[in-house]
């Protein structure tokens, strides 16, 4: 059986649009992702949280810099044959004051960890969904600002830099989703559809 791990944020945990709640299994991208793999020849790992980072340490919650954790996981989930690592979202928050190529590096970062503490995996990294116009308005997250929503836009260009230098799959999750127009941030569950059908079109070219 070969081993998946999703390494990301909200969206790969399963946020529900503006709730606290989790998308079940079926509907989110990772848990769609397994049974399209088939879960006989396929373990899918879903190691997603919300409001991780790639290497911030986010002031008011604990826990949420993914460089500080993703070794450990890297060890407890050994062996892993393909290190999924869909982040930077939260980036872009105002706090951070992170520009586009900044979160690229760390993702390159993560990418390093993935070479050193799972030197046999194979690497996918995914460029997020942009955030919505309306993202830093009251009514959704003012933690960001419109300069994030312009920020969340340059990732791309960023992580397909990082996947030449680093010499890993790519794939660009906005070309297939978007944000929910309920908080202009997490996918819908169309959004969890498409995108779980592209992963899943990529994966099988790289295992």
């Amino acid at each position: 059986m070969k081993q998946i791990l999703c390494f990301g944020d909200s969206n790969t945990w399963g946020l529900i649009p503006k709730t606290g709640e989790r998308f079940p299994w079926g509907i989110r991208w990772t848990s769609i992702l397994s049974e399209k793999l088939g879960q006989d020849k396929y373990h899918v790992v879903e190691e997603g949280l919300c409001g991780r980072t790639t290497v911030f340490d986010d002031p008011l919650r604990d826990g949420r810099c993914g460089a500080k954790v993703l070794p450990t996981l890297l060890e407890s989930h050994d062996p892993i044959d393909l290190s999924i690592i869909m982040l930077g979202t939260n980036d872009c928050k105002t706090v951070y004051g992170a520009s586009s190529d900044v979160i690229g590096k760390g993702v390159a970062r993560l990418v390093k960890q993935v070479r050193h503490f799972a030197p046999t995996s194979k690497v996918l990294v995914i460029s997020p969904i942009h955030l919505g116009h309306q993202v830093w308005e009251d009514e959704f997250d003012p933690e960001f600002s419109h300069r994030s929503v312009d920020v969340s836009k340059g990732l791309a260009e960023a992580y397909c830099k990082v996947s030449r230098e680093e010499h890993t799959a790519f794939l660009d999750a906005s070309q297939f989703a978007e944000p929910s127009e309920t908080d202009h941030e997490h996918l819908s569950a169309e959004g969890h559809a498409r995108l779980a059908e592209a992963v899943f079109k990529k994966v099988k070219e790289i295992i």
